[in-house]
């Protein structure tokens, strides 16, 4: 897209993401706490929890907060009972808006969530009427200057299902979510640490958005993204600021 920067875009979340720490560990611990619950709290058998741990520690995350979340998820300490909720909408001028929550309370969280969508110009709408538009990956991007023969090369190798390049030097590879995790230790072993990974859903089409429609659209998905029970935000909306 014309005069639209990836790289910024992705500094831009992770610098707001860093300035939200308090609210980035609460996640995490809601995170772990889940894994443990469904898949036991040992990571080396449950590859949601050793994914969630990983992100406790780039978060710097204390040990023992982590330690705590996963014995309350495996039942040895008493806690919250969260589930996962998925809402779906629509922002400005249509755009598709996927909201990710954990929650002891849904109706707590479908209140706040239908409050944010209403109070920022957008509306949600039933379930499935835009996760179609979606694709649930795993994604890691590389800044440009990443060798893109070798990484090529280690990415399909260990799996990933693609490797694309953009008009920046950079490189998003994509896999299936049951690979994510050995393809990111793969890669990492190989020297290839990611700006960004993830596990996402990820618009099959993406749509610009300028000016005041772009701040109007960043407003609700700040609103959203502030929620107490919100996980994670995905949206077709790529915005320039």
């Amino acid at each position: 897209m014309a005069g639209h920067s990836k790289w910024a875009n992705i500094k831009h979340k992770k610098a707001a993401t860093d300035a939200k720490r308090g609210k980035v560990w609460t996640r995490i611990i809601k995170e772990i706490t889940v894994a443990a619950r469904m898949g036991g709290g040992d990571i080396t058998t449950n590859p949601r929890l050793r994914l969630a741990t990983e992100k406790a520690a780039e978060a710097n995350m204390p040990k023992e907060n982590v330690v705590r979340a996963t014995q309350r998820g495996s039942g040895s300490l008493e806690g919250a009972n969260y589930e996962e909720v998925r809402y779906e909408g629509y922002g400005i001028n249509g755009a598709a808006i996927i909201v990710d929550c954990l929650t002891d309370n849904r109706v707590r969280t479908v209140a706040e969530v239908r409050h944010a969508f209403a109070k920022f110009g957008g509306n949600m709408g039933t379930e499935g009427s835009v996760a179609f538009m979606f694709k649930h990956c795993g994604q890691f991007f590389f800044a440009p200057g990443t060798n893109e023969d070798a990484l090529i090369e280690v990415a399909l190798n260990a799996g990933a299902e693609d490797v694309i390049s953009d008009d920046e030097g950079g490189f998003e590879v994509l896999c299936s979510p049951p690979d994510f995790a050995l393809i990111k230790q793969t890669l990492e072993a190989a020297g290839f640490k990611a700006d960004v990974a993830e596990i996402v859903m990820k618009p099959n089409t993406e749509t610009l958005f300028e000016g005041d429609n772009a701040i109007k659209m960043q407003k609700l998905l700040d609103a959203l993204e502030n929620l107490d029970d919100v996980q994670e935000v995905f949206t077709n909306a790529v915005l320039e600021n």
